[in-house]
């Protein structure tokens, strides 16, 4: 590790902590229904939208109709982007003549983006034309990231209103994050893309000839508006096989800064909305310190390991950091840190192999996914997943002092707990069976390119992502099978959805619940000790949870390659 890499890191860290509070504070006027700057030029465009779509912005809803209108707007666009895909060979925007996408891979691509995971069984600039990659995959960029936040916002409101029967309107806040929040700064940060040298054209792919005299076909197309979408919505999905690895993703360190600040600003932000929504900011700031105790660790791991580099090259006379798969524009420091980020938020993207990371550098990134993605997190999906912790803590908390468990002036019941530990354990569940089934299965473990614990770490990847609806790959694995397929769909489903419907559930308890005064005997949810609770209630359930499967996975690994072993 160097001084340098630690300066990068630290400069990183301020710029985000200085977004926090305006960002937090402009997207808490959007969804109370506050004018901004924007409302003269979108406050039409909304009210038309809600014309259309047969509601309006003094509607609420219940929670369970909450959640069947996102469930039923989720399989629309499950839908239409399947159709896309199968339909490709005979839509126009196909410059390079992209055929249909298989069934299969058309499947668990159309659940990627919709789960808002992301995960790619595919090289875009080969298997997607542009009108797919636009119409289909960019706009489910935008909504799935709205979905998120808005479920989001509904639990907070469960936690801020009091003796209430709903807890918003999942049309008035899916337009509005898309509106004032999201399509506002995508633009912006398209335009920077381009001026920073990222494509962005609908002209065909180019044919060059090299200095060697070689022939080599150039992708290009519209890659500026869906990097700036895929990176803000932490949605992650490259334009290109090679993701932010790619000069046409990601050129430069400018670029890479941009593209780390916009995967946590959004989900960072939340935290503030919520400690203005429930009255008391304190209370925002203990959950982002929470997440920020959890993230600088995962760096100070991961960054440690790549920098000590693998003592089976230093034995043959090598010395160094391992620079193995990286780029050098980025090196080690910036690698370390973007795998970090893209795995503590749902993003997926990565300028990075994970693959060829140490064995405890990459688990850093599996860690954080199994943790549920808390650490910040996806847009939305992580701010709900670390409440669903909150909670937890809050029951851990009133059974230490003998007394029901408050938050927020909440109470903290049976329904509540019971719904919290269901979010948390659908992971595990998706993650775990599917791992155990494939490294057994003859079919799926074909597929596997490495032997050993490594090979078992790629599948046991594979599927954590998935559910952690992350969508980075660790490599070496052939994903691209029916079983793989289907079952990493089934995963994406799991991981969202299984988490979603309890969250909106104690959103619609918490909200028709009265507001239980503070008194002596209450346990304070803002200050360090609060902190230290949630910060370990959270290691401890993801420890006793997945400890067997990262010792027979990286663990062993690592400590076969400081023994000199190989697999």
């Amino acid at each position: 590790m160097t001084i340098n890499g630690w300066i990068q890191i630290l400069v990183y860290c301020s710029i985000l902590l200085l977004l926090v509070k305006p960002l937090g504070g402009y997207m808490y006027r959007v969804f109370s229904g506050d004018r901004t700057l924007l409302s003269p030029l979108l406050a039409p465009v909304e009210r038309g939208l809600y014309r259309l779509a047969g509601t309006s912005e003094k509607e609420e809803q219940h929670w369970a109709v909450y959640a069947t209108g996102m469930l039923l707007f989720n399989l629309a666009g499950f839908l239409v982007l399947y159709a896309l895909q199968r339909l490709q060979g005979a839509l126009p925007y196909n410059p390079a003549g992209m055929s249909a996408v298989e069934p299969g891979l058309a499947f668990n691509t159309a659940v990627s983006f919709v789960t808002n995971t992301n995960w790619q069984n595919y090289g875009g600039e080969s298997t997607m034309s542009y009108l797919v990659q636009m119409a289909g995959l960019t706009v489910q960029n935008f909504v799935s990231a709205a979905t998120g936040i808005a479920i989001a916002i509904a639990l907070i409101r469960g936690f801020a209103r009091a003796s209430g029967k709903s807890i918003g309107n999942f049309w008035v806040d899916l337009t509005r994050c898309t509106l004032y929040v999201l399509l506002p700064l995508c633009i912006v940060l398209t335009l920077a893309y381009v001026w920073l040298g990222i494509p962005q054209t609908f002209g065909p792919y180019v044919d060059a000839t090299t200095l060697e005299g070689a022939k080599q076909t150039i992708a290009l197309g519209p890659v500026a508006s869906q990097i700036a979408i895929k990176m803000l919505g932490t949605n992650g999905g490259g334009f290109f096989n090679a993701n932010a690895a790619h000069p046409f993703e990601n050129p430069d360190a400018i670029s890479n800064l941009i593209q780390m600040l916009s995967i946590f600003a959004l989900g960072a932000a939340l935290t503030n909305v919520f400690g203005c929504m429930v009255g008391n900011q304190r209370q925002g700031w203990a959950i982002l310190a929470s997440m920020g105790v959890l993230f600088l660790v995962g760096v100070t791991v991961c960054y440690w390991a790549e920098a000590a580099g693998n003592p089976l090259v230093h034995a043959l006379g090598i010395d160094g950091g391992n620079m193995e798969g990286k780029e050098t524009r980025f090196g080690i420091a910036l690698s370390a840190l973007f795998a970090v980020i893209t795995t503590a938020a749902s993003c997926g993207a990565v300028n990075a192999m994970h693959d060829s990371f140490t064995a405890l550098g990459g688990m850093i990134p599996l860690i954080n996914m199994q943790l549920g993605e808390v650490i910040v997190g996806g847009v939305g999906a992580g701010f709900y997943g670390i409440l669903m912790f909150v909670v937890i803590a809050v029951f851990v908390a009133g059974l230490m002092v003998g007394r029901t468990p408050e938050y927020l002036g909440k109470k903290i019941e049976a329904k509540e707990v019971k719904m919290a530990m269901l979010a948390i354990l659908s992971l595990p569940l998706a993650m775990l069976i599917f791992t155990a089934i494939a490294v057994v299965l003859p079919g799926a473990v074909a597929s596997i390119a490495n032997g050993g614990p490594h090979g078992f770490s790629e599948v046991l990847y594979a599927y954590t992502s998935a559910a952690a609806n992350n969508g980075s790959a660790f490599g070496g694995l052939s994903g691209n099978t029916p079983w793989y397929n289907i079952t990493l769909g089934l995963g994406m489903l799991m991981g969202r959805f299984l988490v979603i419907i309890p969250a909106l559930a104690i959103a619609g308890s918490l909200a028709a619940k009265k507001t239980v005064p503070a008194s002596a005997g209450t346990f304070p949810t803002d200050g360090t000790l609060f902190v230290g609770l949630l910060v370990g209630v959270i290691i401890i359930v993801g420890g006793l949870t997945f400890f067997p499967s990262l010792a027979v996975g990286p663990i062993v690994e690592h400590l076969a390659m400081i023994h000199g072993q190989t697999f």
